[in-house]
């Protein structure tokens, strides 16, 4: 039985770097509160953000990730319905994002590193001194955090069918509670 212990353990088994943990982590608390919000299963869907980039550091290359990731977790017992998930952040894919969980992680994944990002820039480092207008302000400027494909952001909010302030207002919130882990 698939459970957020277990999924931790198959994180840190392949992901050894601080900052990719935080952010599986802060993905993990976004989508755990969109599934609150959708009255879906919080542990299911927290899964996908926590697992989401595992294999990142083995397979860093869009043939590679997520794809040999997902082979991994086949092989490991996790359903079907979470691998297709994780496969879903990953646009070049071209897969169909046909439930709301795999919607949401492709809404979510990008923001997530970016508003960490807008947080880590603030002298305090607070994300609770982070504010929609602030992030809304670093999405235009191409130079900041430019490995953050803003494309992605755009399309997730398009897809999942929510208005872009109020997603990242969303999100902003739901990564207060693990902003310690953060180190935000």
């Amino acid at each position: 039985m698939i459970n957020r212990e277990y999924a931790w353990q198959v994180l840190c088994e392949f992901t050894k770097s601080d900052s990719l943990r935080k952010h599986a982590l802060s993905v993990e608390a976004a989508m755990r509160a969109y599934a609150r919000k959708y009255g879906e299963d919080e542990e299911r869907w927290a899964i996908v953000g926590l697992l989401h980039d595992f294999d990142w550091e083995v397979h860093p290359t869009p043939e590679e990730h997520p794809l040999k990731g997902a082979e991994i977790l086949r092989h490991r017992g996790l359903p079907e319905d979470i691998i297709h998930a994780i496969c879903c952040h990953a646009d070049y894919l071209n897969l169909d994002r046909n439930t709301p969980m795999s919607k949401a992680i492709y809404a979510v994944d990008e923001l997530c590193g970016f508003i960490t990002a807008v947080a880590l820039v603030r002298p305090s480092k607070k994300l609770a001194e982070v504010e929609v207008s602030s992030v809304k302000k670093k999405l235009k400027d191409k130079a900041f955090a430019r490995n953050v494909n803003r494309e992605d952001i755009y399309k997730g909010v398009q897809e999942l069918g929510v208005d872009l302030d109020e997603h990242i207002a969303f999100c902003i919130e739901a990564l207060k509670p693990v902003a310690p882990s953060l180190g935000l």
